[in-house]
């Protein structure tokens, strides 16, 4: 485990929901440094694990495993990886026993300033988790019209004040760098709301999702997960902000509700049947937040195939 890379949050709550499907294959659709997939390697010895990541860098750091199978990949394809590992199988057994998605961005790519995440640390505006990413924050922040930049600050980023960023930030251009962005964001915020942690954070998120497509990718790779797993085999995903634990909350609940007929009706007419159960939440401890800040907003959700 790479933990200059990334320092994984919840990993004991992560391999203990994958206690039941100890002798099966797990997919780790988010690898970065590893601490997961190396977590459940070394907890369960008869478990493999193939691991995605989009990013080379984490491809490249990746340990030598006979159980461990790594793929660079957008986590959106998982359908994809599955059913090329499915078919490398010599029993052809369709389908893995459990998916985690650690959702977000690692450690990793706020501390590199080249990538372009950090709005302390100067360097490119680019956000992209990998070269799969055909655009980079630098065309949406120099060339995107305002009525753009305001929607994907409202949207992805939950701004209020994104009108008035987005006036700073056109009358800034060209814009250089992250740390001459986040003073031309800072600019287009309230003095009275700049005391509400770093100005720029919102704004920040917003962009990466954009030029990610994140919540693009989560929506696909939750069908291709729930479609993938066996019955009684597992979902986790942890979660970093509101957009993608109410996507993950909402998905769960739905997969959950089973028959939606009336109460009073006497035979099931709507054919709907629950393919998940829920597990329920997890929340890091003080402990973990006070070792590794970052954990701090981490949001984990559960759940158990039922259904086919």
């Amino acid at each position: 485990m790479d933990q200059t890379y990334h320092e994984p949050v919840l990993v004991e709550p992560v391999v203990e929901l994958f206690a039941p499907v100890a002798d099966g294959t797990v997919v780790d659709g988010t690898f970065g440094g590893g601490g997961h997939s190396v977590a459940l390697l070394d907890r369960y010895p008869a478990m493999r694990v193939i691991a995605i990541d989009r990013d080379p860098d984490a491809i490249t750091r990746a340990p030598q495993h006979p159980r461990l199978v790594v793929v660079l990949a957008n986590f959106a394809d998982l359908a994809a990886v599955i059913e090329h590992e499915d078919s490398r199988q010599p029993d052809g057994a369709a389908g893995v026993d459990g998916v985690l998605l650690d959702l977000g961005v690692s450690s990793h790519h706020f501390d590199t300033a080249e990538r372009g995440f950090s709005y302390r640390n100067d360097g490119p505006i680019d956000m992209r988790m990998g070269p799969d990413a055909g655009l980079d924050a630098a065309r949406i922040v120099n060339s995107w019209p305002r009525h753009d930049l305001v929607d994907i600050f409202r949207r992805y980023g939950e701004e209020r004040f994104a009108g008035r960023i987005a006036d700073r930030i056109i009358a800034s251009r060209p814009i250089e760098g992250t740390v001459e962005l986040a003073a031309a964001v800072a600019e287009g915020v309230p003095e009275r709301a700049r005391r509400k942690g770093h100005p720029a954070r919102r704004v920040f998120q917003a962009l990466r999702i954009a030029v990610n497509d994140e919540l693009g990718a989560l929506e696909t790779a939750l069908e291709s997960a729930i479609a993938a797993i066996r019955p009684g085999g597992r979902l986790v995903v942890i979660a970093y902000h509101s957009l993608e634990d109410r996507m993950v909350k909402h998905r769960f609940a739905a997969g959950a509700e089973g028959c939606t007929c009336p109460p009073d009706l006497p035979v099931c007419g709507c054919g709907n049947t629950s393919e998940l159960r829920l597990l329920g939440r997890v929340l890091p401890s003080n402990d973990e937040v006070e070792r590794n800040p970052r954990a701090r907003s981490a949001v984990l959700r559960a759940a158990e195939k039922v259904a086919a």
